[in-house]
């Protein structure tokens, strides 16, 4: 296939992980694209890019010798950014969530298609050592049919500032349960992504004015902007195939601590993956757990898996997936098709919460 070449549309910090990916890969990135141009200098003197824009379609109008976009936008920018990615004869990799809902979502997947390129998205959870060690549990047949799923994120100080893209719900989607929608794709994902059929949900918005319960990260305030999207939700998903899943999403919310697993129920095993949290969204303060449970000799059996960490929780090694995906050198860990399927139920949860009673997938 020759060099590859990529761009990198947004400079905060994300980007980092998809920039260290792809030259760990050989990849050249040859330009970055943002709004704050001085952002995207500091970022194209650190990693040697060569080229930096202001513009979007400018950098991808200029720089024809890249064949891959990374997408590292803010929420909104998400759809209408890939589709001219697309549609430039680019292969994309898009931050999550894929869009603000499941509608846009099929859009950019029904363009991969017709323009025949690679469009991925980052659910970099999938790609945790924890998770690929799980799996080999679920596809050698040791876990059985999953019944039951549980998917948590939930924090109890990790309000992203106040009156930024955020809390906007017409640029963000909504709060926690889009922003923080991993594990229930990692639940998904183990699961085999079975087909959604009904969803009941209630949403919340306690302490959304209350800045005792502001996230870690320096994300500033935004004078005069609205905060109108939940901070915490619950919900149940039952599939066609008779399999259930309970979800619980939080930025803030009378919880002992950040909590970021999916425990699941098996025929034949169960399983769980967890990042127990000391401080709310600092990773350095941290322990990952890994475990399966199981029945062997008539007795119950606990097993504890060692992995050697990731501290970057998988998001270099997705950029990684997706540059050998492109080389057809490896399977994708995630495929647009399935965004579609989580997206539905991302929509769901949020009509379910206002409707106030169980909504139909369709």
């Amino acid at each position: 296939m020759g060099n590859i070449k990529a761009l990198i549309a947004g400079a905060g910090g994300i980007a980092n992980y998809h920039i260290q990916g792809y030259i760990t890969t050989g990849v050249e990135v040859v330009g970055i694209a943002d709004m704050n141009v001085k952002r995207a200098e500091e970022k194209a003197k650190l990693y040697g890019i060569k080229n930096v824009y202001s513009s979007y379609d400018e950098m991808l109008e200029k720089e024809k010798s890249a064949s891959c976009v990374s997408i590292c936008l803010p929420n909104y920018l998400h759809c209408e950014t890939v589709i001219k990615a697309l549609k430039s004869g680019r292969n994309v990799f898009c931050e999550k969530p894929p869009a603000l809902n499941s509608s846009e979502t099929e859009q950019m997947v029904d363009i991969a298609k017709k323009e025949k390129k690679v469009l991925m998205f980052d659910f970099n959870n999938r790609v945790r050592p924890e998770s690929q060690a799980l799996m080999r549990y679920i596809k050698s047949g040791d876990v059985g049919r999953i019944n039951s799923a549980q998917a948590l994120w939930i924090r109890r100080c990790g309000i992203p500032g106040f009156g930024g893209w955020f809390t906007q719900k017409k640029l963000s989607g909504g709060g926690p349960v889009i922003d923080l929608l991993h594990m229930i794709d990692l639940a998904l994902y183990f699961m085999e992504f079975p087909e959604p059929e009904w969803v009941l949900s209630g949403i919340f918005n306690d302490f959304s004015g209350n800045s005792d319960f502001k996230g870690p990260w320096g994300i500033p305030d935004v004078k005069g902007g609205k905060m109108d999207v939940e901070t915490s939700a619950h919900s149940f998903i039952r599939f066609k195939t008779g399999q259930v899943l309970f979800t619980r999403n939080s930025w803030a919310e009378m919880n002992k601590r950040e909590e970021v697993s999916v425990t699941f129920q098996g025929t034949k095993a169960g399983g769980m993956i967890r990042r127990l949290f000391g401080r709310d969204g600092i990773d350095e303060t941290a322990i990952d757990e890994c475990e399966v449970y199981t029945m062997e000799y008539g007795k119950p059996v606990n097993r504890k898996i060692i992995i050697e960490p990731d501290e970057k929780m998988g998001r270099e090694r997705a950029v990684i997936n997706f540059v050998k995906t492109v080389k057809g050198e490896e399977e994708p860990y995630s495929r647009p098709e399935e965004a579609v399927i989580l997206m539905k139920i991302i929509e769901s949860i949020y009509t379910s919460a206002e409707k106030k009673e169980p909504v139909k997938i369709y």
